[in-house]
């Protein structure tokens, strides 16, 4: 297997200090742009409702990946694969998040609805186009939805 290695493009600033399951609603987060970027990298993201946030999980300990198991421990839930569930707890530690854009201010960008905590590293940015969301209907087992129904609750 071939190693791959990222460089975080920018880091998160927000009042979420520790990793929780649910209420990420209403925080407000900045994404301050790194150094080694120049500050135009984000022009034009202010004119795009949404961004795409990929992310790394750094406070992720290797040993809690689990590569099956019912979704937050509830036994109520099928037993399911790692792949088949949104958890921090993954084999590359990659998250990916759509997020509403406030604004844009220099280095910075703001969103709405960023689910990580105060300094994980973001390694990517990409504008939510309308082209790039999914084809046809979108399908989900009942459980995914019980799970989710506290997750962005303000």
């Amino acid at each position: 297997m071939t190693d791959i290695i990222l460089h975080p493009i920018a880091h998160v600033r927000n009042s979420r200090l520790i990793l929780d399951d649910d209420n990420w609603g209403d925080i407000i987060s900045e994404i301050v742009l790194d150094e080694s970027l120049p500050a135009e990298s984000l022009d034009g993201l202010e004119t795009f409702s949404h961004v795409e946030m990929l992310f790394y999980f750094d406070q992720v300990a290797d040993e809690k990946i689990i590569m099956s198991r019912h979704p937050r421990g509830n036994m109520d839930w099928p037993k399911v694969g790692v792949f088949a569930q949104r958890n921090k707890d993954r084999p590359n530690h990659i998250g990916l998040t759509i997020v509403r854009v406030i604004k844009h201010e220099g280095r910075s960008l703001f969103v709405e609805g960023l689910d990580v905590v105060n300094g994980t590293p973001i390694l990517d940015i990409k504008p939510v186009m309308t082209e790039f969301l999914p084809r046809g209907e979108i399908r989900q087992p009942d459980w995914s939805h019980e799970l989710m129904q506290n997750y962005w609750d303000k």
